[in-house]
């Protein structure tokens, strides 16, 4: 790393549920802007507590998670300048297509007529056009993790965080939500942290770290031979 100060640090995170070892201990990270880093390792290593301390779902019992030089770790989801995508989706069936998209916004300020204006265009933007009236029960599996996109787009976020975003889908509908992916990056410029067991998503990462009880190794090659698809 150049000697800036990093778009995201996360320092000496720890996570523990109840009396047993820490789920995250101590985890320290920094990662600059426009960087794109993947995180693996075996079921309960700690990958998905880690990802969702940093984008606000869940709170740390110690350690920091700084953004351009500010403590943000006491601010919620909406307040905090991230997209989230989640691995089971996480929409609304009793809202439109549309309306899942733009919900994060109202939360963040954002009025009605804006709102929709940017659901429209993060939802043209993941190949559903025109899709925003439709129930989020008529769409497939890829379609929905395509809306999950959309919404973390909509929010004009300066860092994406995903969990296990191709982690539902079949291989041939993977590879566009990862298209998409880094489509959304390379337009956007926008810092990308994920967790993933998927060899050619993590592949394309600018790094990729190995967590183990919940620590993240020394890297050591070769990382990706460790990865497959569930």
């Amino acid at each position: 790393m150049s000697g800036a100060t990093p778009h995201l640090v996360l320092d000496r995170l720890t996570r523990r549920f109840g009396d047993a070892r820490a789920a995250v201990d101590a985890v320290s990270l920094e990662i600059a802007a426009g960087e794109l880093v993947a995180l693996i390792g075996a079921s309960g290593s700690g990958k998905t507590t880690t990802l969702r301390m940093v984008a606000g779902y869940e709170a740390p019992d110690a350690g920091a998670v700084v953004l351009d030089g500010r403590d943000i770790t006491s601010l919620p989801p909406q307040r905090r300048q991230f997209g989230m995508v989640f691995q089971h989706y996480a929409l609304f069936p009793h809202l439109t297509v549309g309306q899942n998209v733009a919900f994060g916004l109202e939360a963040r300020g954002v009025t009605r007529s804006e709102r929709m204006s940017r659901a429209a265009e993060a939802l043209a933007g993941v190949g559903l056009a025109g899709a925003a009236a439709r129930p989020i029960q008529s769409l497939s599996g890829g379609e929905q993790q395509r809306v999950a996109l959309a919404r973390a787009l909509a929010a004009d976020p300066a860092i994406i965080v995903a969990d296990e975003p191709t982690g539902n889908l079949d291989e041939a509908t993977g590879h566009e939500i990862i298209e998409l992916l880094f489509r959304g990056h390379r337009e956007r410029g926008t810092t990308l942290v994920l967790v993933t067991h998927d060899s050619e998503l993590a592949a394309r990462c600018d790094r990729v770290l190995r967590m183990h009880s919940g620590r993240i190794e020394e890297p050591r090659a070769p990382v990706l031979s460790a990865i497959q698809r569930p």
